[in-house]
């Protein structure tokens, strides 16, 4: 059977193991390794789907399945034609599968074997949303890629918390497979879950494997635990997931962390950091972040990085970006935005030529001296 989505690698670094290659979706290729920006609500907080593929250089982008289960349904997002056509995105999307979110409502919501019932942060109706419900909100809004229903566990777990958690996503897993049939429009990533427990996560990749999916994820981590925990956790499980597929570790958008999970094989992921910290008033540069609200800045009329391409960086000053922010204009958010999302798209087209030339180790050396993260904290 013919896969919507598929993976070609094109090379792997011989001194880190980091893979180069291209993802085929419905909506165009996507080169990896990839930052996804993340559209919560059907956009990318304060950009237009023109300046993603102008600017910033987006090839592909998340929606979120619980928000918009929620506001505005998937059922008018199907009337509408689709997530594609309802935010006039006419490139790839990813849609998790609201796991993540429900399970992170704490008193909010109830886990059974069936699934979670939850009461919605909006108007406090009650809600219920499993495998079934989550591919049937998934396929009317259309993604290229479809995250299976998985529960992810807090930081930190007891073992057998983790273990029957983990357990329960396996079958969730294999529900979510067994209602998705048109695999040659949507590809259904499988999700691998086990807490901070290598036994665990060795168990959840196996199984997955063996209901071969066209994609596998890497769930539940970079959820609060310390650095050494998640790089330990990266470095296991990244080898457990398939050669020839792609590899997508989830909710990660720092430049350390979006470094070291080249470094160790993986291809695709994706954070709200960018927008999230550009709406307080903070840039990241070559040099580390920049907190532009600052008064150091006032008089500043340099970009906010000399070494960025970016429209923000072409046109406006520090000077004026601290301004707009300290006087609420929408204006400075928004070229924050553009800048910080436009960074992490630019870092990881370094980050494939640096894999092509062998070289991302060195990479990471210089890049990490610049920025100001301890190189020692990675070497674990």
């Amino acid at each position: 059977m013919k896969q919507a989505v598929t993976y070609e690698l094109l090379h792997v670094d011989k001194n880190s193991g980091a893979r180069r290659g291209i993802v085929h979706t419905p909506h165009g290729d996507i080169q990896t390794p990839v930052f996804m920006p993340v559209g919560t609500q059907a956009t990318v907080k304060a950009m237009t789907p023109e300046e993603l593929k102008s600017d910033v250089k987006a090839e592909i982008i998340l929606g979120n399945t619980y928000h918009l289960f929620l506001r505005p349904g998937h059922k008018l997002i199907k009337e509408a034609g689709g997530l594609h056509k309802f935010m006039n995105w006419d490139r790839a999307i990813l849609t998790d599968s609201g796991g993540f979110q429900v399970f992170s409502l704490g008193k909010l919501r109830k886990i059974t074997e069936e699934g979670v019932e939850f009461r919605s942060y909006l108007d406090g109706s009650k809600n219920f949303m499993g495998p079934e419900e989550s591919m049937e909100v998934q396929e009317s809004l259309g993604s290229d890629i479809m995250m299976a229903f998985d529960e992810c566990c807090p930081y930190p777990s007891d073992y057998e918390y983790t273990k029957k958690s983990m357990e329960r996503t396996t079958r969730w897993a294999k529900r979510c497979k067994d209602y998705h049939k048109d695999e040659e429009k949507q590809s259904l990533f499988g999700i691998i879950q086990g807490g901070f427990y290598k036994d665990l996560r060795e168990i959840s990749a196996n199984d997955l494997k063996g209901m071969d999916f066209p994609g596998y994820a890497i769930g539940g981590i970079s959820v609060g635990e310390p650095k050494s925990e998640f790089l330990e956790m990266l470095r296991f499980t990244t080898p457990l997931m398939p050669e020839n597929k792609p590899r997508y570790l989830m909710g990660v958008g720092s430049p350390d962390y979006l470094i070291e999970a080249a470094l160790s094989g993986i291809d695709m992921c994706d954070c709200v950091l960018p927008t999230r910290i550009a709406r307080h008033g903070t840039a990241l540069t070559s040099r580390g972040k920049l907190v532009v609200r600052n008064a150091a800045f006032e008089n500043d009329f340099g970009p906010l990085d000399d070494e960025c391409d970016c429209y923000t960086c072409k046109n406006y000053t520090r000077a004026y970006i601290r301004h707009l922010v300290n006087t609420k204009e929408i204006l400075g958010i928004r070229l924050l935005s553009i800048h910080n999302l436009r960074f992490l798209t630019k870092l990881m087209e370094n980050i494939r030529i640096e894999i092509e030339r062998d070289n991302l180790k060195n990479f990471r050396d210089e890049f990490y001296d610049k920025f100001g993260y301890t190189k020692d904290e990675y070497k674990i």
